[in-house]
């Protein structure tokens, strides 16, 4: 096609349109780098809460978000919603249905006395009505709660999932904020080890997807089971066994003579906790079976894991590591957690089966296992391996009066567009020159110019930017 160049009147029109105003003048203030700090008066500062800001006595704001919170900006929020996508098309892949629940839940779903790191990390407060609420710190609870309210109108197997946000006042590291977003998969009414299976394939998947190796990424796997196994050859009671679960999940983060300390402060003799912690140091499930015998349940389950892992085709992700306890008090069977191999990230995601927790809430239990996967740390994975996608900003048109009369024309032309499924921008009292940089800014497909010459023939013209194609067309036959 001829190239295009705009006629004698169409360029003298365009060098007397008039520009906008850099900013608007209910503004004022200044910009200072990534601090941007404003003045403006209560009718005119309409997002946010006087009380969630710190502002002096010039009424100056600090408009950074709350420490351990994020901003998500275009650009983070495309990264957002494109790893969403990646949650969502996975769990449709799986055949789970989508769920949700409120951030604010009952305080009473997160309170449990054992000892749990959790239960001191709450954002718990009371509300105006004299309720004690809390932003949820986990989605499990709110999961079950929304099961045993569904009671028998649903029927079982439930494969569920949901993205939601959770809250947590804790150490802020890298991949670890106080808040994040979690993509939690979760199956009630299967008891067998097949929901596990499905739920590990789940995972490879997504890292699949996301072209992580099983190179870069494993999944620890092992069982509470064997936990209790070993205390049962102790003779160690019942009742410590959620306690003796959240001290152990520490090995790694405490020393060895730490973890020790805290397990004979519990009650546990000397020879219990070396037993304890010598079966928690093994790394072959062969070693597991030698020490507990065939018969136990843990071993059992754990090889039928193993077995499906190799049918699945993930044999390659998963490795058993008995220290694997999860930190919840919760779990009863197996739970797994993936790790980045050069140990530079905290756990990516983690889960396992949690057979009893309906009944902590006074319903009758249901077999049951999920996971919670993070979006922070997986995104600090995509950039340390450099598999994070092009964000950038993509339309598909641009459309551009050249005159205000033709500003009807142009809005008939986007409107049209959009009803077609193309994303469009209409772009009024700007020069031609700007216009034509802001379509590279945002990687716009095609720029059509509504002119007086060609509007008086039915016309406008449409410029193919990646190829600088120009050309004439219908209004009316625009696709």
């Amino acid at each position: 096609m001829a190239a295009w160049s705009s006629s004698p009147s169409l360029r003298h029109l365009l060098l007397l349109r008039p520009c906008l105003p850099l900013r608007p003048a209910c503004l004022t203030g200044s910009f200072t780098g990534r601090h941007r700090l404003f003045s403006a008066s209560s009718s005119t500062l309409t997002h946010g809460d006087a009380a969630s800001t710190h502002a002096d006595a010039d009424g100056i704001v600090d408009v950074n978000p709350p420490r351990g919170t994020r901003d998500f900006p275009p650009e983070d929020m495309r990264l957002r919603t494109w790893l969403f996508d990646q949650f969502r098309e996975v769990s449709r892949l799986m055949a789970f249905e989508e769920v949700d629940f409120p951030v604010l839940e009952s305080e009473a779903l997160f309170i449990r006395k054992a000892g749990e790191e959790i239960t001191q990390q709450l954002y718990n407060f009371e509300d105006k009505g004299g309720r004690r609420v809390v932003l949820r710190p986990e989605i499990t609870p709110s999961l079950a709660r929304l099961v045993i309210k569904q009671g028998k109108s649903v029927s079982l197997p439930l494969k569920w999932f949901t993205i939601g946000q959770c809250w947590r006042y804790e150490r802020m590291t890298r991949g670890r904020r106080r808040e994040h977003y979690q993509w939690n998969m979760d199956i009630f009414g299967v008891p067998k080890v097949r929901a596990e299976a499905e739920l590990i394939q789940a995972i490879v998947l997504l890292f699949q997807r996301l072209g992580i190796t099983s190179s870069d990424v494993g999944i620890r796997v092992s069982s509470r089971k064997v936990l209790q196994a070993v205390l049962n050859m102790y003779s160690i009671p019942e009742h410590l066994f959620t306690e003796v679960c959240v001290i152990v999940d520490k090995l790694g983060k405490m020393t060895r003579e730490e973890i020790e300390k805290e397990l004979i402060s519990t009650g546990l003799s000397s020879e219990a906790v070396q037993g304890i912690i010598d079966v928690l140091s093994l790394k072959s499930l062969v070693k597991l079976e030698e020490v507990l015998g065939s018969g136990v349940e843990a071993v059992a389950d754990l090889k039928k894991l193993f077995s499906f892992a190799d049918q699945y085709g993930y044999t390659d992700w998963i490795c058993f590591d008995a220290s694997v306890v999860r930190g919840l008090a919760y779990y009863t069977g197996i739970v797994f957690e993936a790790f980045d191999r050069e140990g530079k990230l905290r756990a990516i995601c983690g889960g396992g089966r949690y057979d009893r927790l309906l009944s902590t809430f006074g319903s009758e239990d249901i077999p049951a296992c999920g996971f919670g996967f993070g979006d922070a740390v997986i995104v600090e994975l995509l950039k340390e391996k450099d598999l994070l996608p092009d964000m950038s900003r993509q339309i598909d048109d641009i459309v551009f009066p050249l005159d205000e009369e033709l500003e009807g024309p142009a809005s008939s032309i986007a409107s049209s567009l959009r009803k077609k499924g193309r994303s469009v921008d209409l772009v009024e009292d700007k020069r031609l020159k700007w216009v034509f940089k802001h379509a590279e800014r945002i990687n716009a497909s095609r720029l059509i110019l509504v002119g007086n010459s060609e509007w008086e023939r039915g016309m406008v013209r449409v410029k193919v930017l990646s190829t600088r194609e120009e050309f004439e067309v219908k209004a009316g036959e625009l696709e």
